[in-house]
């Protein structure tokens, strides 16, 4: 059984652990005193390519640079030829130096270490996620089971969707309409909209 450990013993940091058994699931530390980035959105410029990590770093605003792994980026930042060629292309391929691009947050940083960056954002509204590009992202929450779980896939095949959209039932989306469920889509969609016309108006970097 998932059992969440709370340490705040010390008040410049908070521990919040989830562990089943002996296993630690996930781990986040985080500090009342300072700004708070994550899940934060930012435009940001890639300052640097290193194959040998696949992966790069990017200039989002902030005092260090961001981590972005390859796996994070979305193709809709590759290059042409990479986009075309068959396969999975090298990090070196897909983007190069300078490129500004659209990023969240996924973890603070940490110690000497920059936030770790994800183009694949998503946006979190009453009853639903907006992944605006990962159109594999969706579904219902694992929480989320038998009837509830029956009644809100049909709700959700009722849903207009952006096409390259991807879209996630949270559990406050249980016992909610397909109207309902639109009205949230609808008001995430405008709130991506409004944040890669703001990207489209000013250079990087900014929130």
């Amino acid at each position: 059984m998932k059992r969440m450990l709370i340490n705040a013993t010390q008040p410049e940091e908070l521990r919040v652990a989830i562990v089943d058994g002996q296993s630690l699931f996930n781990l986040d530390i985080e500090h009342p005193g300072r700004e708070q980035k994550k899940a934060n959105v930012y435009k940001g410029r890639i300052t640097r390519v290193e194959p040998s990590l696949e992966a790069a770093f990017v200039d989002y605003g902030a005092g260090r640079h961001g981590f972005l792994p390859m796996k994070e980026v979305a193709r809709c930042y590759f290059s042409e030829e990479a986009q075309k060629a068959s396969g999975r292309p090298k990090i070196s391929d897909a983007i190069k130096e300078g490129q500004e691009i659209i990023v969240q947050v996924e973890k603070e940083e940490r110690g000497n270490k920059g936030a770790a960056l994800t183009t694949f954002v998503s946006l979190a509204g009453r009853y639903l996620v907006l992944v605006p590009k990962n159109p594999r992202a969706g579904g219902i929450s694992r929480r989320i089971e038998g009837r509830e779980r029956a009644e809100l896939r049909e709700a959700m095949s009722q849903l207009s969707v952006t096409e390259g959209m991807g879209l996630i039932v949270r559990t406050a989306g249980v016992g909610k309409v397909a109207e309902e469920l639109q009205w949230d889509l609808d008001y995430l969609t405008q709130v991506w909209t409004a944040i890669e016309k703001s990207a489209e108006a000013r250079a990087a970097p900014f929130l």
